[in-house]
């Protein structure tokens, strides 16, 4: 990954620079500016340049189950009253002999709270790291005195956000299964067998039936011009995935996503209730609503709906609601945005995000259902009149002969 030289305003007041490794510049700065920090200028070097360590290189993120590991021990020790130092030691006591990346990286965080650094200073200076969210909870923690309650409620939340993840991924799991196999079958049917009767047909010499020659015109054409077609196959991935990549590519797919029969819904409802869930820890956590809304906007993963976010932001700014802002700019679902305008008014907002969050989850779960449900037989329909089209075919001559025989 790229290396950047960052010079930077921290919340404290101090100027200070670092060496930071983000995918781009963007996002580097979108990261900088949701933990707090003003950004005077980001540059970026050759890696080559800089003495960095062994896990930075690596350009990953802590593993969530690891993460979540670590902050359940960390509030067991800080509520047994321990102070930071031997609770971190504590902690890296059994992970060492394991070692890997999080070992590394925790050794380098006591050893800085060691110098006198705080525990969201320490693991800030690996922001490439860390979810921003995560850094944020410790930084609001540390700020209200009450470090273990706002870690349970990121942990609240990273469990609540894998659960979600991983009914997501079960119910498309099936299908992609059945699609998999699909592929294969018909595959296999047009490499193997049909060849192996064209063959048969051309050594009788017999007049073929229409279906029959041209099912094999095609399956010849795909093997003759495969020398064409499977590299600009491949050079067409390689460029849709670099032109996805740029902020253009990126905000034309999202907006596309969005605008998709009956999954568009879907990936709307799954980037709000991300959003909502976001936004409802961080102002329980005590973060102020502007600041915590900046620092939700990445859980949106879609940049059409972050730029609408963004105007939204500024709204709220200027001293409006963020229930009319995003009414204004359809950025909720409207039995969402009428929940969250009677938290504005009762002054719940927190408890009513953590409703929508749930409440928009449920409709996702109900709709995967739904969906996988008429997938299966859908896939399993194509499926069969594509082979048997391709078994009709390539057995049509059979049954004429026989019938001329007859």
């Amino acid at each position: 990954m790229p290396l950047f030289i960052c010079k930077l305003g921290a919340p404290e007041g101090a100027i200070i620079q670092r060496k930071l490794e983000a995918a781009d510049e963007r996002q580097l700065r979108d990261g900088l500016l949701a933990q707090g920090y003003h950004v005077f200028s980001v540059r970026r070097v050759s890696s080559g340049l800089l003495d960095i360590s062994k896990w930075l290189r690596q350009g990953r993120r802590i593993d969530n189950r690891e993460l979540l590991a670590f902050n359940q021990e960390l509030i067991v020790l800080l509520k047994a009253g321990m102070p930071i130092v031997p609770v971190l030691d504590a902690i890296l006591e059994h992970r060492i002999k394991s070692g890997g990346l999080f070992a590394d990286v925790l050794k380098q965080v006591r050893e800085d709270v060691k110098g006198g650094a705080a525990l969201s200073t320490a693991l800030e200076r690996h922001v490439t790291l860390f979810p921003p969210l995560y850094l944020a909870s410790v930084r609001a923690g540390e700020r209200t005195g009450d470090l273990p309650h706002t870690i349970r409620r990121y942990i609240v939340f990273l469990k609540r956000a894998e659960e979600l993840r991983k009914k997501v991924i079960a119910a498309l799991f099936y299908p992609a299964i059945l699609i998999g196999v699909a592929t294969a079958a018909i595959s296999l049917l047009l490499i193997y067998v049909v060849p192996t009767f064209s063959q048969v047909y051309a050594d009788a010499g017999s007049q073929l039936p229409l279906i029959t020659r041209m099912l094999i015109s095609f399956t010849r054409g795909l093997r003759f011009t495969a020398i064409v077609w499977l590299p600009a196959l491949f050079v067409t991935g390689y460029g849709l995935q670099r032109w996805a990549r740029s902020n253009p590519g990126r905000q034309r797919i999202d907006r596309w996503k969005l605008a998709l029969p009956v999954l568009g819904d879907l990936f709307f409802n799954y980037a709000v209730a991300g959003f909502s869930r976001t936004l409802a820890t961080l102002l329980g956590s005590g973060i102020p609503i502007v600041e915590s809304l900046r620092m939700s906007l990445g859980t949106l993963a879609n940049r059409h709906l972050e730029q609408g976010m963004l105007t939204a932001i500024h709204q709220v700014e200027e001293g409006g609601r963020l229930s009319v802002a995003l009414e204004q700019l359809q950025l909720m679902p409207p039995l969402a945005l009428r929940m969250l305008g009677v938290g504005e008014s009762t002054g719940s907002l927190e408890e009513m995000l953590s409703d929508i969050a749930e409440h928009l989850e449920a409709q996702i779960e109900e709709r995967l259902k739904i969906l996988t449900t008429a997938i299966e037989p859908a896939v399993m329909v194509i499926m069969g009149l594509v082979i048997g089209f391709i078994i009709l075919a390539m057995y049509l001559p059979i049954f004429k002969l026989a019938g001329t025989v007859g």
